[in-house]
């Protein structure tokens, strides 16, 4: 206990001030995201740009091309929520069976392809959890791009993965801050499940 004690604390003063900075903008994100504010996707782009080159340097090349993906998703999500600005906001709802199907395809579809890259055209040493990490966090990132409240499920099953993976490759905050975003999501996945239920009693009957 005292060996993970020391080499925990180790790491963390080992951390670098632009993993502080990603962190501190991830940190923003995901509470802005809770309580279902727009401000969420350029803080979160933000703090995906600094993490791509961290991770690249980390050997963690599937989380580039997800932090990559999460970008690209965040300007979609950013623009399909604000396109119509005289028009009441996207509204929070369930995933219908099309979206399900969607979402298990870019899973495991995603997982298989992103294996494959990774083992011939990497050097990576965690070829299977790195795809796995990546590919159920790209579901969730599309799923709150709609306003889905299974956003939060997806994204939790990535990051109860990724809390082993990133100690491993001694990335220790990218770790807490994934810890803190699994117990936000949670709460998350309740107040969005509250917003629903509001918005249905607000139906004309």
């Amino acid at each position: 206990m005292q060996h993970w004690t020391e080499l925990f604390l180790q790491q963390v003063r080992n951390v670098s001030l632009l993993e502080w900075l990603s962190v501190i903008l991830g940190v923003a994100e995901v509470l802005l995201a809770r309580a279902n504010k727009v401000w969420l996707y350029p803080s979160g782009i933000a703090a995906t740009a600094i993490s791509i080159y961290l991770f690249w340097v980390s050997g963690l090349f599937a989380e580039c091309l997800l932090s990559g993906y999460y970008i690209v998703m965040s300007i979609y999500g950013w623009y399909y929520w604000v396109q119509k600005r005289n028009e009441p906001p996207v509204q929070v709802s369930y995933a219908n069976r099309r979206e399900w199907v969607i979402t298990l395809l870019i899973v495991f579809l995603g997982w298989g392809i992103l294996y494959l890259l990774l083992i011939n055209y990497t050097t990576s040493t965690v070829p299977v959890w790195d795809a796995w990490v990546s590919s159920t966090a790209w579901a969730g990132m599309w799923l709150l791009a709609r306003r889905k409240i299974e956003n939060w499920i997806l994204l939790n099953v990535s990051n109860l993965f990724a809390v082993p993976l990133l100690y491993h490759k001694h990335l220790v905050l990218f770790m807490l801050l994934t810890v803190f975003l699994f117990i936000v999501a949670i709460f998350g996945y309740f107040d969005w499940r509250k917003i629903i239920k509001k918005q249905s009693t607000q139906l004309p009957a």
